[in-house]
């Protein structure tokens, strides 16, 4: 196999508040099926992750435990190495934040942009989020409450070492014009150029005072360094960089990163903070920057308070590990959110993985078996419908190389899962229960399945990334071979004469729904319906002054659909606009609407709401509108988002 250099890419650390749920495990399962795929392309992959084990919010947590911030982040950090680890994630090295080299580092590299000029100590009063670990001013809060996550804030006031930012965001502004592939998707970097860099960069706090559990600057031992700057420069601590000059060879070898994998709520930091950090450092840019969607539960962001959250590790008891592996990865969209839920999970279990692959894997098996003892040969009886068998089977090699290319790793098993599809289909074109009637046709059933044996052994092969042991164990049955990657553009390579198992395994087994349902609520029991309340004597009713009266004909010049939100960020110049990208069937549509006092950003994400589609598009505080949401309002200028009645899929037209 041809080398085709480095690849190191890393995961965002995981925050060592809490077990991490099936929204934070899906990172790392995107991550590792990216760093197989690109092992099996020929890359030397250096394949990073781990725990960011810092800040106030630790050392509350630890306190309400009884415990100190150390015994709490080695547990978390524990448990998140354990569920990695069962996600069956090939990681090359584990970071945590708490390391002693890790911390020494930090400390000079800070120390090395205070003697710079770069960093300044100065004072900071303002409304901190101590969730988010942010700090914010009184007209950036939404309702008086942090813009990012929705939760309180409190007044905070302190000395602190600041970043000069704007000093290097021309250098940045410059550089995501020059590189169009730097933050991807394209809709993440639009904003970041338009909310955050074009409209001018303030200063960024990176000590605090207020707590210790942190890195202690060390010629000022009573600040601690701030959560973002710590964290952030894992990507070079840990693989050797060293702020006095003596990088290792890992570090030589591997930097600039490749490909940093993030998730949509942190691309600030990312793609802002980190490029300035590494340009004070004399140090070139990572190469891209990915900000992945969210994946929902039920439509909705998964949030312990909400009780809405699920974990791997219960998903793998019900399903198994390759099994969620495939669904988180096969249904989450490039730039838009993915939900999961139980039902969803059960049906994709049975029809794909236990019909569509289970049942192809089995039957090929099992037929090679009852015809011909197991020998699978290729006679050469050749008809034209085989010819379209190998070219879809050929072809799939490059179509997910050309997905994987642009990280679409939806698309990619998609194709992979198509290619198994069409040789089921080849079974049905083909009829071998019939050729095997006739002692004349078995030559050609002889081919018919040494066809099936080949075409699923390249499937296996390209599904390896993804479904690791599920491939293994197909080939395993297939007495096949892992076939390179860039051979699975040809056809031919399973060893003519060679035998599949005497007895074929169950790879995926069908589930029951209702069962299911019913061991989850035995698990989550739901919680007791509330006491019905007394219902009002009489409905509350408004009249409105009548509106000049239109004809059928201008009513049918409206759109009005049923739309998803997807994303919802609050307005920076405005107190009272949301700004929402709705998915409205294939479409995406960004709609301001002024409902920020009705409505924070994380209550709007999830939402199908009704949506006038054909509106001109207008800015709204320079922000371009391109729908209106439908809302109702009361006497008092109560507002409530207008939403479908029962369960409509987005894109349904309102009639």
């Amino acid at each position: 196999m041809e080398n085709k250099g480095k690849f190191y890419m890393t995961t965002a650390i995981a925050y060592t508040s809490g077990k991490p749920h099936i929204g934070n495990t899906y990172e790392i399962v995107l991550a590792d099926a990216i760093a197989r795929f690109k092992r099996q392309e020929g890359y030397d992959v250096y394949f990073q992750t781990g725990t960011d084990e810092h800040g106030q919010k630790i050392q509350e947590k630890a306190e309400s435990e009884g415990i100190t911030p150390k015994e709490h982040v080695d547990k978390i950090a524990g448990e998140v190495r354990r569920i990695w680890d069962m996600m069956n994630a090939s990681y090359d090295s584990f970071v945590r934040t708490t390391d002693a080299d890790h911390e020494k580092q930090v400390q000079k590299i800070f120390r090395k942009l205070y003697d710079k000029g770069d960093i300044y100590k100065g004072a900071y009063e303002g409304m901190y989020c101590t969730p988010c670990e942010s700090f914010w001013t009184e007209s950036q809060l939404v309702e008086g409450k942090c813009p990012d996550c929705g939760r309180e804030v409190k007044p905070a006031k302190e000395e602190a070492y600041f970043f000069k930012m704007s000093k290097y965001a021309d250098r940045l502004i410059a550089h995501i014009n020059a590189h169009p592939e730097f933050i991807q998707p394209v809709s993440r970097k639009n904003e970041m150029m338009n909310n955050f860099l074009l409209p001018g960069l303030q200063d960024l706090c990176v000590s605090r005072t207020s707590f210790r559990w942190g890195i202690p600057v060390d010629f000022d031992p009573k600040h601690v360094v701030y959560v973002w700057l710590d964290a952030l420069t894992n990507y070079i601590t840990k693989i050797g960089y060293d702020a006095d000059g003596d990088l290792s060879g890992l570090f030589q070898k591997n930097w600039p990163a490749d490909l940093h994998l993030i998730g949509k709520d942190i691309i600030r930091f990312h793609t802002i903070y980190w490029p300035i950090f590494l340009m004070a450092l004399d140090l070139p840019l990572p190469k891209q920057v990915f900000g992945h969607p969210w994946l929902l539960q039920g439509n909705g962001k998964m949030s312990k308070s909400k009780g809405n959250v699920l974990y791997a590790d219960e998903l793998v008891d019900f399903f198994g590990v390759d099994a969620v592996r495939y669904f988180i990865l096969h249904e989450m969209p490039f730039d838009n959110d993915g939900v999961i839920t139980w039902e969803l999970m059960v049906e994709r279990l049975n029809s794909d993985l236990a019909n569509t692959l289970g049942n192809l894997v089995n039957r090929t098996i099992s037929m090679s078996n009852k015809y011909f003892g197991g020998v699978v040969k290729n006679s050469g009886v050749t008809e034209a419908v085989d010819d379209d068998l190998k070219q879809t089977v050929t072809r799939t090699a490059a179509n997910v190389r050309a997905k994987m290319d642009e990280l679409r790793v939806a698309d990619a098993i998609t194709e992979v899962f198509l290619l198994f599809k069409r040789c089921n289909k080849y079974i049905d074109e083909t009829t071998p229960w019939i050729l095997a009637k006739n002692e004349a046709a078995l030559p050609r059933l002889e081919t018919v399945l040494y066809h099936l044996v080949e075409g699923i052994s390249i499937g296996a092969t390209l599904l390896k990334s993804f479904m690791p042991k599920t491939a293994e164990e197909i080939l395993h049955q297939l007495n096949a071979k892992e076939i390179p990657l860039e051979e699975c553009d040809s056809f031919g390579h399973y060893e003519n004469g060679g035998k599949v198992t005497e007895q074929p395994k169950i790879l995926f087994a069908r589930l029951d729904l209702e069962e299911v349902l019913k061991k989850v609520e035995a698990l989550h029991p739901s919680a007791p319906a509330e006491e019905p309340q007394e219902a009002p004597q009489e409905d509350a009713v408004i009249d409105l002054p009548s509106k000049e009266e239109i004809t059928f004909d201008d009513f049918m010049k409206m759109q009005f659909q049923v739309g998803e939100i997807i994303e919802c960020k609050a307005v920076e110049k405005s107190k009272k606009l949301l700004c929402s990208q709705v998915k409205i069937g294939s479409q995406l549509k960004q709609i301001v609407s002024g409902i920020r006092k009705h409505y924070s950003p994380e209550e709007m994400v999830g939402k199908k709401v009704m949506v006038l589609v054909n509106l001109k598009p207008a800015k709204l505080a320079g922000v371009l509108s391109e729908g209106m949401l439908l809302c109702a309002e009361d006497e008092n200028g109560e507002l409530a988002l207008l939403t479908p009645e029962k369960e409509m899929p987005s894109g349904a037209e309102i009639c």
